[in-house]
């Protein structure tokens, strides 16, 4: 019997170019991303954290791969839920195999703001204006309810509790 593998990748981080996209043959988007993830270690020789900066790139497939080339830009931060891709090709000039490893994207979450700031909500930082919250009405369901399971309730008429505490 063959033991299970797992290949799961999750990072955040921020876009370091805008992203590419293009078509497959058949049509299907496919949208190019590079993320710089940053990380911290501690520098043996000084005793001092220090942040490293790791870039991984991403491709995205599908309706995702669209919506990602239309709201992200450089900058915007993003969190990725995908799983490694190892690939290799024959270099087109001076020959040689060459090799990378990708993340391909099962789903891309756009954090922060939409101009890429990722602080304040409306992007700038001022004051924004409170708008009056509504309340919460889900939408009516065209399911009817089995109300079989509520009888009719029993006032008790004055007597004792049957409940023994």
């Amino acid at each position: 019997m063959a033991a299970s593998n797992v290949n799961v990748v999750v990072i955040t981080g921020n876009l370091t170019q805008d992203p590419e996209l293009r078509s497959t043959g058949g049509g299907t988007s496919v949208c190019e991303l590079r993320v710089a993830v940053n990380g911290r270690r501690k520098n043996a020789q000084t005793g001092q954290w220090e942040d490293k900066a790791n870039f991984f790139n991403v491709v995205v497939f599908g309706a995702q791969a669209d919506n990602c080339a239309t709201y992200l830009s450089r900058g915007r931060p993003v969190a990725i839920e995908g799983r490694l891709d190892w690939r290799e090709w024959e270099a087109k000039e001076g020959g040689g195999k060459r090799q990378a490893v990708q993340i391909i994207a099962n789903t891309v979450q756009f954090l922060g703001s939409r101009d890429g700031g990722g602080g304040a909500p409306n992007g700038g930082g001022q004051p924004q204006q409170q708008q009056p919250q509504q309340p919460y009405n889900p939408p009516p369901s065209d399911v009817p309810a089995d109300e079989s399971d509520f009888g009719p309730v029993s006032t008790g008429g004055g007597q004792e509790d049957d409940i023994p505490f």
